[in-house]
């Protein structure tokens, strides 16, 4: 049993390094935004399947494709972040990957406070008013 384990943990830890490799190491920043994606999802899910409040299906309940197409978009986010972090090799620079990873850490905490919202827990007026900000400058642009 402990060499099937051993076996185990050893392909983990060779797609985690190769996984790492690929961004270029690993950082806390990408730890905060993958924690974040999680935390958006389940929240999602806990909005859609509890409180049936959910923008993404027409009745606001639960629906599968609206969850997958929720997970695309977490695997889009990784692809970029992927695509940011060449870019900083590529080009000789440290600042791209943490840029891109920090606007999706802002995107993910805006979804989540948005989420805690629709299930009624109080959120502070100063957090709503700075997501009805940039929620006008998205529209803006």
């Amino acid at each position: 049993m402990t060499e099937l384990k051993a076996a185990a943990l050893a392909v983990v830890g060779t797609i985690g390094g190769g996984i790492a490799a690929l961004f270029g190491g690993w950082t806390s920043a990408m730890t905060t935004l993958i924690i974040f994606m999680v935390v958006d999802y389940i929240t999602g899910l806990i909005v859609a399947g509890v409180f049936k409040k959910s923008g993404k299906s027409e009745s606001g309940a639960l629906e599968s494709r609206a969850g997958f197409k929720g997970l695309c978009r977490k695997g889009m986010i990784l692809l970029i972040l992927l695509v940011a972090c060449r870019l900083d090799i590529a080009l000789g620079t440290a600042y791209i990957k943490d840029c891109v990873c920090i606007a999706f850490i802002a995107n993910e905490t805006l979804s989540i406070i948005e989420n805690a919202g629709l299930m009624g827990v109080p959120v502070p007026e100063i957090i709503t008013k700075a997501i009805d900000v940039l929620k006008n400058e998205d529209k803006n642009k």
